[in-house]
């Protein structure tokens, strides 16, 4: 049975950082694209950034020079740096297999607050 716990999110002020991470369970990691999302207030969910199996990254227009995606196929875990914060970056984020479909299993996410 898959399971995707993220953790590591909280309140930050605008230029802060954080680090979120994503462990995974019950799924064959390592050959798995990942990616990580995230849902604003009214919003759709959005992917903000992928990760392939060898590490290669893709990120959204909005993120890109500020997120970092890696991940730890020894743990099974993804990582998001998130630097230089924004209030606009306030969500929640979920981990997932990349190109995950809105009836798919999905985790509790972790909620991201940037607010001065």
């Amino acid at each position: 049975q898959v399971q995707l716990v993220e953790s590591g999110g909280g309140l930050v002020q605008p230029g802060g950082s954080l680090r979120l991470s994503c462990a995974a369970s019950g799924i064959i990691f390592s050959i798995k694209p990942m990616g990580w999302y995230r849902q604003a207030p009214g919003k759709q969910r959005e992917l903000v950034a992928h990760i392939t199996t060898s590490s290669r990254t893709t990120y959204a227009d909005s993120v890109k020079g500020r997120f970092t995606i890696t991940r730890d196929n020894a743990k099974s875990t993804v990582y998001l740096q998130m630097n230089s914060l924004k209030p606009e970056d306030t969500a929640v984020y979920y981990c997932n297999k990349y190109q995950a479909a809105i009836n798919d299993y999905w985790g509790q996410g972790t909620q991201v607050t940037v607010s001065s």
